[in-house]
């Protein structure tokens, strides 16, 4: 089978690579990237017209994604692709007015707080606690693993608000302002060197009343929501496909350090390894393309969601590993004149390993798959 996109989407994605050729330098200059996107109402492109959006196709949204991802821009906040989606689905309209156009203009930055240092993939169990005061939520405990938590304005939190209900019941989903007296982010070195994670401390932090999205003690199931528009994209399979072709290209054209000549990719153990990574894109790709076409025709993607990230980022690890052994010894160098790409190969490495985990781990998704795709009993 054939997929092919409509004229006018091909159309947009030339016009959307050429706006990378030309902005996409200028990050380095201290511009700012996504609110050019912002600006021309791409952020949110798929969103609807009464709430600031364009209205876009779904498969136009998956153009755009899918080219900002191959060329490693950065074409989405957690805004615009999770947090709006779920205020439109379930909040007030004061709530809609107050947050929506923002996101839109890339006027407010968002982090998530869901796991907890003792529930991560069993996220139901989580012991964060919201007891009602008057007219707000006082909030007592600790979120972990959250992005961009130390420039964040607002988190998306989830919290108990009923001890003695069943776990996936009794929670509620809130909007809190990072700045609100109580709240400490102290963030998390990774082995990569950086501190994109955080560990966030809430001690007795009140929260105004008005900012529980969705009914009280029913969060979980606003939750899944969120959790489904995370899994959904493409990026996680196409976020590594440029990386690849620059492995393939370094292979092709590096000599093979053995008498029989030849390149690297002359060797039948690098060129199968290579090829079966290749073959694994394009099974990725259709997978997440499968994804958009249900979200067009008005579907909910869920396990089919699930599916896609869970291979797209089981494939990352695959070809971090892969690109590392084609390179060699070399290609543990993360700099220098004798690094391979620029040292890029060592980084992309230690990055995958946080892949599998974050935006659920994989076993978790595969017994999403298991039930809700194949109908398997749970336990």
């Amino acid at each position: 089978m054939e997929f092919r996109f409509s004229a006018e989407d091909e159309a947009f994605r030339q016009e959307v690579r050429a706006f990378i050729r030309a902005e996409l330098p200028k990050v380095r200059e201290g511009e700012s990237f996504t609110k050019k996107l912002a600006a021309k109402g791409w952020l949110t492109m798929s969103w609807p017209k009464e709430y600031g959006g364009q209205g876009a196709p779904h498969l136009r949204q998956l153009v755009y994604n899918e080219e900002m991802a191959y060329h490693r821009a950065p074409g989405q906040t957690m805004g615009a692709d999770r947090v709006g989606p779920t205020l439109i689905l379930f909040v007030t309209e004061e709530q809609k007015a107050q947050f929506l156009p923002a996101i839109v203009r890339d006027e407010i930055t968002w982090c998530q707080g869901f796991s907890e240092p003792g529930s991560g993939s069993d996220l139901a169990s989580l012991q964060t606690r919201a007891v009602r005061d008057g007219d707000c939520w006082v909030i007592n405990g600790q979120k972990i693993w959250t992005s961009n938590a130390q420039r964040a304005d607002y988190m998306i939190l989830l919290a108990r608000t009923d001890p003695d209900a069943p776990k996936h019941r009794g929670i509620t989903y809130f909007l809190v302002d990072m700045k609100l007296p109580g709240i400490t982010v102290r963030p998390l070195v990774q082995m990569t060197g950086q501190a994109g994670f955080n560990e966030v401390f809430f001690d007795d932090v009140r929260v105004p009343a008005n900012m529980v999205v969705g009914e009280v003690n029913r969060g979980w199931y606003v939750s899944t929501a969120t959790l489904d528009f995370e899994r959904s994209g493409i990026g996680r399979v196409i976020g590594g496909l440029r990386t690849f072709e620059e492995v393939v290209a370094y292979a092709k054209a590096t000599p093979a350090r053995d008498s029989g000549g030849g390149t690297l990719f002359d060797r039948a153990p690098v060129r199968l390894a290579l090829a079966d990574v290749a073959l694994s894109f394009e099974v990725g790709r259709l997978m997440s393309y499968r994804v958009a076409w249900m979200q067009s025709r008005g579907l909910v993607p869920n396990y089919e969601a699930s599916m896609a990230k869970t291979f797209g980022t089981e494939l990352h690890q695959r070809m971090a590993r892969v690109a590392y052994t084609t390179l060699g010894l070399r290609g543990q160098l993360l700099g220098g004149e004798w690094a391979p790409l620029e040292g890029q190969i060592p980084m992309t490495v230690l990055q995958a390993v946080s892949l599998t985990i974050a935006a659920g781990t994989s076993e978790i998704n595969r017994n999403i798959i298991a039930t809700r795709g194949l109908g398997l009993p749970r336990g």
